[in-house]
């Protein structure tokens, strides 16, 4: 498929070539669910713990006679039944991170991209440069292309000026390719490639 490409300024600079077999798929709702669920669960801390029977501070000793007192036995003041007492099963550091095949996140993004070509939220722009760091002329350009919340995806390095410029921008993430994801992409209500990223995601699913 053909799509327009613009620069900044909202001038026609030619077309580019989306390939089909990365723009052109029927999106499938359950692929995308899965990836979303496995960076979600990757991107967990897993850091929350609590304190067990064997680290509560308290005396290790009995707490009174075993018979003659008329109550339960017990043993120790650590005992998870006691109020300040140890957590018995309690959460303790650990990943959360699911598993999920090399093949099936590729396929994942395909479908994410796809997902944004079938609905035409898909601006492909020439470059992202700027010759001064300034929000508000970003800010200026982004209104004449119509941006709100998006995803703007460039080649292997992102322009220092232009990451500055747009940073101060809500709901706008800049990313070079490498950092593509579903997650970002679904998350964004238009995607914004620059040619460089369109020729990288070409050469990367050959």
């Amino acid at each position: 498929m053909q799509a327009d490409v613009t620069t900044l300024d909202a001038k026609k600079a030619g077309t580019v070539e989306l390939p089909d077999d990365v723009f052109g798929l029927e999106p499938r709702p359950d692929i995308l669910a899965r990836m979303v669920r496995y960076q979600l669960a990757k991107r967990r801390a897993g850091t929350r713990s609590v304190q067990d029977r064997s680290e509560v501070s308290y005396v290790g000793g009995k707490i009174y006679r075993q018979k003659g007192t008329g109550r339960a036995r017990h043993g120790s003041r650590r005992a998870p039944i006691f109020r300040g007492g140890g957590k018995a099963f309690g959460p303790k550091p650990r990943s959360h991170a699911i598993d999920l095949p090399k093949k099936v996140r590729a396929l994942a993004l395909k479908h994410a991209l796809s997902t944004k070509a079938k609905s035409e939220a898909i601006l492909v722009i020439d470059t992202c440069e700027l010759k001064e760091p300034k929000t508000k002329d970003l800010k200026a350009r982004f209104s004449k292309l119509g941006l709100g919340s998006a995803l703007i995806v460039d080649g292997a390095e992102v322009q220092e000026a232009f990451a500055k410029a747009a940073r101060n921008l809500p709901n706008v993430d800049v990313l070079p390719v490498q950092g593509i994801n579903v997650y970002d992409i679904l998350n964004h209500e238009k995607l914004v490639l620059t040619k460089a990223a369109v020729e990288a995601l070409e050469a990367r699913f050959k």
